[in-house]
C-alpha cells in the first residue's frame, strides 16, 4: 500500500469514519513487513487487536447444585419479615399533631403579627444584600462604559 493512501486510511480510522473492508486493509498493511517507517508506531496497535481477536473467552460456570435448600427458605423469609415490619412500622396511624390554631382572635393576632415580623427581617436583609449587587452593577456599567 502506498504510504499516503495508509495515511488517509489512518486518518479515517481515527476519526471513526472507515469501513470494515478499509480496517481489514489496515490490519493486513500492519501485518505485512513492509510497513513504511512513519507508520511504524500504529503496528503494534494492529497487531495487538489481531492477537485479541484469535484469543478464546474463557467462560466459568457456578454451580449452585450443592446449596441448601433451606438456606433460599430462611432469606425469603427474612426479606418478608423485614418488608412486612417496614411497612407496619411506617405506615401506623400516628397521632394528629397541634396545627397551631387559638381560641382567642387577640392570641392568634399576636403569633401572626410575630411571624410575620420574622419573615419581615428575613426578606430585609434578602434585599440588603441585593444592594451590594446593585452597586456592583453600576461600578461595572461606569468601568466599562469608558
Amino acid at each position: 500500500m502506498e504510504p499516503h493512501k495508509a495515511a488517509h486510511l489512518l486518518e479515517k480510522y481515527f476519526e471513526g469514519e472507515t469501513t470494515i473492508a478499509e480496517e481489514k486493509l489496515l490490519s493486513v498493511y500492519f501485518a505485512s513487513a513492509d510497513v513504511a517507517p512513519e507508520f511504524e508506531m500504529y503496528k503494534p496497535l494492529f497487531g495487538y487487536f489481531e492477537s485479541e481477536k484469535s484469543q478464546q473467552p474463557e467462560i466459568t460456570s457456578i454451580s449452585v447444585k450443592n446449596q441448601n435448600p433451606w438456606l433460599a427458605v430462611a432469606a425469603a423469609a427474612i426479606v418478608f419479615l423485614s418488608i412486612g415490619s417496614f411497612s407496619y412500622l411506617n405506615f401506623q396511624e400516628k397521632p394528629q399533631q397541634d396545627l397551631g390554631t387559638y381560641n382567642s382572635p387577640e392570641r392568634a393576632f399576636l403569633e401572626t403579627k410575630k411571624a410575620l415580623a420574622l419573615l419581615s427581617r428575613n426578606v430585609n436583609t434578602g434585599v440588603e444584600g441585593m444592594q451590594h449587587l446593585k452597586a456592583y452593577e453600576n461600578t461595572k456599567e461606569r468601568i466599562f462604559k469608558q
